[in-house]
C-alpha cells in the first residue's frame, strides 16, 4: 500500500480496507485489539485497464476558461472536498452492495485512460452505467448522505454517501437528486435519477468510490459481505 492509513473499527468491530488503481502488489494489514494484534499480507492483483476516447464534448468541459467559470469550479471543488472528508461512525458496508441501477449497460470501465476531444487526461476513476434519462438510482448500501447538489459544472447532479470507515460512494450526472446532505439512507432507497448533466455525451450514471482518498472500483463491492 502506498503510505500508511490508521483508523478505528466500528463499535461492532467491522472495518474496510481499499486499494487504488495503482497500488503496490503487496500490502500488510495490521489489526490491533484489546486481546492482541494480528497482521495479514495481502497480494494485490494488477488491473486490466483500457483506453477510452470521448469526442464531441463542449470545450468548456475539457478546457474551461474565464474568471467566473473558474471561480465557480473552485467553489464546487471546495464543497466536494468537504463531502469526501466525511467520516461517519458507521458500518453500512457490512451487508454488501447492490448495483445502483436495476438495468444498465457498462459503457466505461473503471481505471481506463481517458482521451477527451483528442487530449490525453487522467484515468477515469468510475464505472459508467448507461441507462435512459430518468432511470431510478438507488443506494447500493446504507449510509449518510455527505453531499447532494444539482447543477455542478462537471458532474451535474451529484450525490455522495458515507458508508463508514472512510468509504464513500459517489453518483454523477444525475438529472434529479432526491436526498439531502445529512440524511440517512438505507440499501435500495431511491436517491435520484439518471441524466446526462455536466461532462457527459449521453445519459448514464458514473458510479465512483473512495476510501481515505483512494479511488476504488465500486463494481468490486457488489455482492461482497463481511464474514459471519
Amino acid at each position: 500500500m502506498n503510505g500508511v492509513d490508521e483508523g478505528l473499527a466500528s463499535e461492532a468491530g467491522y472495518f474496510v480496507v481499499g486499494f487504488d488503481r495503482d497500488a503496490e502488489p503487496q500490502a500488510t494489514i495490521r489489526v490491533v485489539g484489546a486481546d492482541g494484534e494480528a497482521s495479514h499480507v495481502a497480494q494485490i492483483a494488477p488491473g486490466n485497464f483500457d483506453i477510452q476516447r470521448i469526442n464531441g464534448l463542449a470545450n468548456n468541459q475539457v478546457n474551461p476558461s474565464g474568471a467566473a467559470l473558474l471561480a465557480r469550479i473552485r467553489a464546487e471543488a471546495g464543497r466536494k472536498a468537504q463531502g469526501f472528508a466525511s467520516r461517519a461512525d458507521l458500518d453500512g458496508f457490512k451487508s454488501g452492495f447492490i448495483p445502483p441501477l436495476e438495468k444498465y449497460r457498462v459503457s466505461g470501465r473503471f481505471g481506463g485512460q481517458r482521451v477527451l476531444n483528442g487530449e490525453p487526461r487522467t484515468p477515469h476513476y468510475g464505472a459508467d452505467l448507461a441507462a435512459p434519462t430518468g432511470a431510478t438510482v438507488r443506494a447500493p448500501a446504507s449510509g449518510l448522505v455527505a453531499f447532494a447538489e444539482t447543477g455542478l459544472h462537471f458532474e451535474g447532479g451529484l450525490t455522495m454517501i458515507d458508508h463508514g470507515q472512510g468509504l464513500i460512494s459517489v453518483y454523477l450526472h444525475q438529472s434529479r437528486v432526491d436526498v439531502r446532505r445529512g440524511e440517512m439512507v438505507t440499501q435500495g432507497q431511491v436517491i435520484g435519477a439518471v441524466g446526462k448533466e455536466g461532462r457527459a455525451t449521453g445519459p448514464h450514471l458514473c458510479w465512483r468510490m473512495k476510501w481515505h482518498g483512494r479511488n476504488l472500483d465500486p463494481t468490486l463491492m457488489v455482492g461482497v459481505k463481511t464474514p459471519a
